[in-house]
């Protein structure tokens, strides 16, 4: 990969010998493979034995995990928030799993509708609860840096299923308590 970033480098008229690149091309490279390490994961092994067995019928919340992944028209980074609930069926999952099932998932080349799929999808598989809703927020560098250059527009999208879907009281109430600012445990 070092070699390739080094010819990019001389192809936009760089000059890859200058002292300010000479590392250049392995910073890309350890980059890369950081940025698209989700390849790499395998989401029962990042959930690992952290499901456990609880009589809760309430809607559980972790809202604004941080999401950074690249996109992959453009291999520019989109970031933002990723907001998840659902609702157990006997089973909960540790709280920080969540987290890294997005990661899972945002550490590749990655379409950000895509990645709200395969979030939610995942949790359905994983704790088959009555209902799992995800909505991610992100801003795409790929319209903000290049093409149209809009800097303040913020891409959204959601994945619902089971009762999220089926119930708008459900919905409803997720997407009411995700919007939430404020709001403070004591």
């Amino acid at each position: 990969m070092e070699e390739h970033v080094f010819q990019i480098l001389k192809a936009i008229g760089e000059n890859p010998g200058r002292e300010g690149l000479l590392n250049t091309p392995k910073r890309v490279s350890e980059s890369l493979r950081f940025l698209t390490s989700g390849y790499e994961m395998d989401v029962d092994k990042e959930v690992n034995s952290a499901l456990f067995h609880e009589d809760v019928k309430n809607m559980i919340i972790v809202r604004d995990i941080e999401v950074y992944s690249l996109c992959e028209h453009h291999m520019l980074p989109f970031f933002g928030r990723c907001h998840i609930g659902y609702i157990p069926s006997g089973k909960v999952i540790g709280v920080s799993k969540l987290p890294r099932i997005v990661d899972v998932f945002a550490r590749r080349l990655q379409l950000q509708e895509r990645l709200t799929k395969q979030i939610a999808h995942t949790i359905k598989r994983v704790l088959d609860p009555i209902g799992v809703g995800v909505v991610v927020e992100a801003r795409h560098l790929c319209m903000m840096m290049r093409g149209v250059e809009k800097q303040n527009s913020k891409m959204l999208t959601s994945s619902m299923l089971g009762m999220f879907r089926e119930s708008q009281a459900t919905r409803n109430e997720f997407l009411h308590l995700i919007r939430m600012q404020g709001h403070t445990t004591s």
